[in-house]
C-alpha cells in the first residue's frame, strides 16, 4: 500500500526529489510585482499594494474592510483586543490546533479554555460548546462569567482546521444567545465557504495567514475580516502603533503594536491572490485524486469537505486505524523523501497550558492519534 501511495504522490509532482508537505508556487507576476515595490523605494509599512491588497482581499472575501498585518497570530492578538478581550479574561478554543491560537489569548494575558471538536469537521463541536456553556457559564450585567474559575467568558475562536469550515451556524447561534464575541481564526481556510459565505466572515471579525505554508503566501502575512467599520478602524489603529494622524508631530494615543504588513510582503501578497483560484483549483483536483486512491485501496478515510461546505484542502488529510498504523504511515512515507506530518499535539497536553480548564476533549484524543497529513502544494504549473 505505501508503495502504491508513494508512486502515486510522485507521479502527481512528477518529481523523484522530496515532496514536501506543503511549498509556495511562484511565477512571474510574483517576481514582477516584488520588483515594482524594491523600484518604489516603498518597502516598509506604506505604500500602494498594502492598500491594494486589503481592498482586493475584501471584495474576494465579500467583507466590508480587511486589516493587512505582519502575520496571521499578530492579527489574532490584534483581533481579540479589539473584540473587546482583557486581562484575566477567558477565551474558549479548541484544542486541536495550531499553538499560535492559544498564543493569541495569552498575548492579550487571558486565559484559554479548550472545549472539544467535531470528528466530521475537525473544528470546535458546537454541541460541546452548548454543553460546556450550559455547565459552566453564567449570565451577568457584566457579561458571561465561568462559574469555575470566576473569568469573564470574553470570546470564542473557532479555527477552520486544515481548511475545513466549522458548523459556523450552530457556533455563531450559541455565540449570540449567549452574547460572547467570535473570532474566527480561518488562519488555515482562505477560499473555503460554507454554502456561498466565505470563512473569516462569520464572526465580528475574522483572520487569515499569508505565512510560506499556506495557499498563498507573501512569505508571512495575515488580515483582520470584518464588516463592522469602527472595529477595522480600531484595528489598522492599533496595528500602525496607534499613531494619530498629524502632518509631522509624532502623537500616540494608546499602547499599540507595530504590525502592519510590509509594502513589499504585499506585492507579493497582490500577486498570489489574483492566482488564488487557479490554485484552488488545482488543490481541489489533488484531493479528489486522493480520495479516489484511499477509497479504491480501502485502507484508511480520506478527510472530506464537511456537507455544505467547499474547503480549500489546505492540508489534506487521512485518518488511519489508530496510532500504530499512524506511526508506520508516518515512518514509510518518510523514509521514502515523502513528507508526512501528524497533527499537532493537542494544546492542552503542553506544558504551558495544562493548567486550563478543558471538557472531555474525546474527539480530539481520538483524532490526534490517527491524523496523517499528506503533500498538499499546488503544482508548479498552476
Amino acid at each position: 500500500m505505501y508503495s502504491d501511495l508513494i508512486k502515486f504522490i510522485r507521479d502527481w509532482y512528477q518529481t523523484k526529489e522530496l515532496v514536501p508537505l506543503h511549498e509556495p508556487r511562484f511565477r512571474e507576476i510574483d517576481r514582477n510585482y516584488v520588483m515594482d515595490a524594491i523600484d518604489s523605494t516603498f518597502v516598509s509599512s506604506i505604500g500602494e499594494y498594502v492598500d491594494r491588497f486589503e481592498q482586493k482581499l475584501a471584495q474576494y472575501l465579500g467583507a466590508a474592510y480587511a486589516v493587512a498585518t505582519v502575520n496571521g497570530t499578530a492579527a489574532l492578538q490584534t483581533a481579540l483586543r479589539v473584540a473587546g478581550v482583557e486581562q484575566h479574561n477567558e477565551v474558549i478554543t479548541q484544542p486541536l490546533t495550531f499553538v499560535a491560537t492559544a498564543n493569541a489569548i495569552v498575548h492579550n494575558n487571558a486565559v484559554p479554555a479548550f472545549v472539544d471538536v467535531n470528528k466530521a469537521t475537525l473544528g470546535l463541536c458546537p454541541d460541546a460548546l452548548e454543553k460546556f456553556l450550559d455547565q459552566n457559564a453564567s449570565k451577568k450585567d457584566q457579561g458571561v462569567f465561568n462559574k469555575n474559575t470566576g473569568r469573564r467568558i470574553a470570546a470564542i475562536i473557532p479555527m477552520h482546521t486544515f481548511g475545513n469550515p466549522c458548523r459556523m451556524e450552530q457556533i455563531m447561534e450559541l455565540a449570540n444567545y449567549w452574547n460572547i464575541a467570535v473570532v474566527e481564526d480561518a488562519a488555515e481556510a482562505l477560499g473555503s465557504k460554507i454554502s456561498k459565505t466565505y470563512c473569516a466572515t462569520f464572526g465580528s471579525l475574522g483572520v487569515l495567514s499569508f505565512n510560506g505554508n499556506k495557499t498563498i503566501t507573501c512569505g508571512g502575512g495575515g488580515a483582520i475580516i470584518t464588516n463592522d467599520k469602527r472595529l477595522a478602524q480600531k484595528a489598522k489603529h492599533l496595528t500602525t502603533t496607534a499613531k494619530v494622524q498629524h502632518q509631522w508631530e509624532f502623537v500616540h494615543d494608546e499602547i499599540g503594536y507595530n504590525f502592519r504588513l510590509p509594502n513589499l510582503n504585499a506585492a507579493l501578497a497582490c500577486a498570489q491572490l489574483e492566482q488564488v483560484d487557479g490554485i484552488l483549483n488545482d488543490k481541489r483536483k489533488l484531493a479528489r485524486a486522493y480520495e479516489k486512491f484511499f477509497k479504491e485501496s480501502g485502507w484508511g478515510h480520506f478527510v472530506t469537505e464537511p456537507e455544505g461546505c467547499t474547503s480549500n484542502y489546505w492540508l489534506n488529510a487521512v485518518i488511519t486505524a489508530d496510532k500504530k498504523q499512524r506511526d508506520e504511515f508516518l515512518k514509510k512515507t518518510n523514509e521514502s523523501g515523502i513528507m508526512t506530518r501528524p497533527a499537532w499535539q493537542l494544546l492542552p497536553d503542553l506544558q504551558i497550558y495544562k493548567a486550563c480548564q478543558t471538557d472531555s476533549l474525546e474527539n480530539a484524543r481520538w483524532l490526534a492519534k490517527r491524523i496523517i497529513n499528506l503533500p498538499s502544494s499546488a503544482r508548479a504549473n498552476v
